[in-house]
């Protein structure tokens, strides 16, 4: 299935390519999403009359996330968990509850954004996470797990 992308999109294209998907991806996220559209005359038609809002919407988003990168970089979150003797979690830490810190600190985060390399965090310690906000910017903060008293 060909598609046109009306978005950047990780791993697949720019704004205004023609992607060959397979036809589940596109027809099930790529389109209803509004990241993409059918690769017809008609598409390609109506794709290059709004090329120039797509594109001017595509700088916005990219200088917002930039801006909210500025605003992430070089900061640390703390989590209190429940823990036993040798530093071990009872349960673990995840995208959810490193969202909900950062939330409470002022910064709207989404979880979907969070990107644990490692998997869950099990362990008391720091731990660096990305923050994956637009396909071309994401920024590393360090989360702290403490126990609780």
């Amino acid at each position: 299935m060909d598609v046109i992308l009306l978005e950047k999109v990780s791993n697949l294209g720019d704004l205004g390519d023609v992607v060959s998907v397979r036809p589940g991806y596109g027809r099930n996220y790529l389109i209803p999403n509004g990241k993409a559209a059918p690769a017809t005359d008609e598409n390609r038609a109506v794709f290059e009359a709004r090329r120039v809002e797509l594109e001017k919407a595509a700088a916005q988003t990219l200088a917002q996330a930039n801006a909210r990168r500025e605003n992430l970089e070089g900061k640390t979150y703390t989590i209190t968990a429940k823990a036993g003797e040798e530093g071990k979690l009872f349960g673990s830490v995840g995208p959810a509850d490193i969202a909900d810190a950062m939330t409470a600190a002022n910064e709207a985060v989404k979880k979907s954004e969070i990107r644990i390399h490692t998997g869950p965090i099990r362990q008391l310690g720091t731990y660096q996470v990305e923050i994956y906000l637009h396909p071309e910017v994401s920024t590393n903060v360090s989360v702290e797990v403490v126990a609780e008293q």
